[in-house]
């Protein structure tokens, strides 16, 4: 019997960092809330693709809170991670923040994506399963079977 993958949260976990300029900025002078969401979906598809060790899709974006905004010349730091695998389907965790020049972190936003890993004929694939190796990440995984449930109660509802 042949032993299934797994892998790691911190094997996939991935930050990224972007300088604030004139042409993120939205018409009220605070961060473009279009610019942050690609941002958040660039650095998903980067989290799903290290964890599937393949290509990915967004299926979807469940869970978007804007906590506080952020200006020009504000460093912002999105730091994404896997938190809970289905079959073919992950769900990831991208957290942003705005870093001060003494390098403190202030949460501004959470989201949650759901990423599908594809094959090489663009169907869906199995991905490796998460080794939870914390409180915390068990904790996540949890409240993630929890999200799960929801998505598909909306899926059934139409939404």
């Amino acid at each position: 019997m042949e032993l299934e993958l797994e892998k790691r949260v911190l094997d996939s976990q991935t930050e990224q960092s972007y300088l604030i300029m004139s042409q993120h900025i939205n018409g009220a002078g605070r961060l473009f809330g279009g610019q942050l969401l690609a941002w958040i979906d660039e650095l998903a598809g980067i989290v799903a693709m290290r964890h599937a060790g393949s290509n990915v899709i967004t299926a979807s974006i469940d869970n978007l809170q804007f906590k506080h905004g952020a200006h020009v010349n504000n460093i912002v730091v999105l730091i994404g991670k896997v938190t809970y695998v289905g079959n073919s389907s992950m769900e990831v965790r991208i957290d942003t923040y705005v870093e001060e020049k003494d390098g403190t972190r202030y949460p501004i936003n959470r989201a949650y994506l759901v990423m599908v890993a594809l094959d090489e004929h663009e169907l869906p694939k199995r991905v490796p399963r998460l080794k939870l190796e914390t409180p915390e990440q068990k904790a996540e995984w949890e409240s993630a079977k929890k999200r799960d449930l929801l998505r598909r109660q909306r899926k059934t509802e139409g939404y």
